[in-house]
């Protein structure tokens, strides 16, 4: 007598994989706040003045691009740097146009967030271990190469 095959059913992650993602992110995303407060930032605008400090002078539709959000949370984002007076927004090339630039403020401000941004990154490195941290980089960049190819709908979630 012949044995039968068994035919295993496959492994399906359990789970909803968006909850896991943003319990993931809420509690990387609270760790990095609470360093960037120490400097009077939040981490999305640090994260804005690096970029208005690398791609800069950028109009703001570009700089939403290149940072991957809708151009009304950019506007909503920028303000408080704009009011700081650490980004400028002025004319562009015709008069419809403007250029989002980096202070000279703004440039203080950067360089002392990044001094926090920098302690964020190290304790993160040391409670989840380097490897570990290259590898969800490597699986984040991966997916996201993946799901490039997948239509974005926005919701109007802020970043």
């Amino acid at each position: 007598m012949q044995a039968e095959p068994t035919t295993r059913a496959p492994v399906l992650p359990r789970g909803c994989t968006n909850f896991k993602l943003r319990q993931l992110m809420r509690r990387i995303a609270a760790h990095y706040d609470a360093e960037m407060a120490k400097c009077g930032l939040k981490t999305t605008q640090y994260s804005l003045l690096s970029h208005v400090l690398t791609l800069g002078p950028i109009r703001p539709g570009d700089l939403a691009v290149a940072m991957k959000m809708d151009a009304s949370t950019l506007t909503r984002n920028l303000r408080p740097l704009v009011d700081a007076g650490w980004v400028t927004l002025e004319a562009g090339a015709d008069a419809r146009s403007r250029l989002a630039h980096i202070t000279d403020a703004g440039r203080e401000k950067r360089a002392e967030a990044q001094h926090h941004w920098k302690a964020a990154q190290l304790a993160l490195n040391e409670t989840l271990g380097v490897e570990r941290v290259m590898a969800l980089h490597a699986l984040v960049d991966d997916s996201l190469d993946l799901l490039a190819a997948l239509p974005v709908q926005e919701a109007g979630h802020d970043e």
